[in-house]
């Protein structure tokens, strides 16, 4: 009886987080496409005013596509608090919080980000300009 109720539990549980993961999903998508909107007609105003490379916004769109929501929000939100005369500036990759290892094709053209190893189960993404995807 007590397993067949942990059985339960846990489904209802792995219900619970794929409908709260899926609800995510569309916020995600929708911070992408402002992001995608901002990079593609709001940054020709100020071109080339980021202290930072990568820029400012490239460095939200990549935390919120690889990072949970909270944390790509306090990341982005730091950085640019620090995009001002006050920092010196330089290059500042983003940080994957959480690294799973999956099994895929690899060849240069498929890659879109590459993870070098910073500190235990954290990686530094950089981007792969010859991604075509």
């Amino acid at each position: 009886m007590f397993l067949l109720q942990k059985r339960q539990w846990l489904k209802n549980r792995t219900n619970n987080y794929n409908q709260i993961s899926k609800e995510y999903y569309h916020v995600r998508k929708l911070l992408l496409k402002i992001l995608w909107l901002y990079q593609k007609f709001f940054t020709l105003l100020g071109y080339g005013s980021c202290r930072y490379y990568p820029t400012c916004s490239e460095y939200a769109r990549i935390n919120f596509e690889k990072n949970p929501l909270l944390t790509a929000f306090y990341n982005s939100f730091t950085r640019i608090l620090r995009c001002n005369q006050l920092f010196d500036g330089g290059i500042d990759y983003p940080v994957l919080q959480h690294f799973t290892c999956k099994a895929a094709k690899l060849d240069i053209n498929s890659v879109k980000y590459w993870l070098v190893p910073n500190q235990k189960n954290r990686c530094y993404i950089i981007k792969n300009f010859s991604y075509k995807g």
